[in-house]
């Protein structure tokens, strides 16, 4: 008998561009989110994200893979979470929220990975 594995899924709400551009990870190739959780991942387990973005009407389904780990107590009182990396089929998402964020993209504000 084999047992198939299936994606966690984790869902997010972002309801501010502030906020999003905390969480963005651009710095990645296909652009992923660090999301908040005390949930303990594996890096490269594949997940599934349930994004409610801003004034998206629903949430928007992403596929990808934990290329980031947070853990609890980290230095600088970041979050504990899991980062995201999207798969390259998300290339649209992506690309959405790279509209939103605009020129925030290159400010020098601290986000929660970097």
């Amino acid at each position: 008998m084999t047992t198939k594995s299936h994606a966690t899924v984790l869902e997010i709400s972002i309801k501010d561009v502030s906020f999003l551009h905390a969480a963005y990870m651009s710095f990645l190739r296909n652009g992923g989110l660090l999301i908040s959780t005390t949930q303990a991942h594996k890096l490269g387990a594949q997940v599934r994200l349930l994004l409610t973005l801003l004034d998206e009407p629903a949430a928007i389904p992403i596929e990808g893979r934990v290329v980031w780990v947070t853990p609890e107590g980290a230095q600088g009182n970041r979050p504990a979470g899991v980062g995201v990396e999207f798969s390259e089929e998300n290339e649209a998402v992506n690309a959405k929220i790279e509209n939103y964020l605009g020129g925030a993209l290159s400010s020098d504000r601290l986000t929660h990975t970097l």
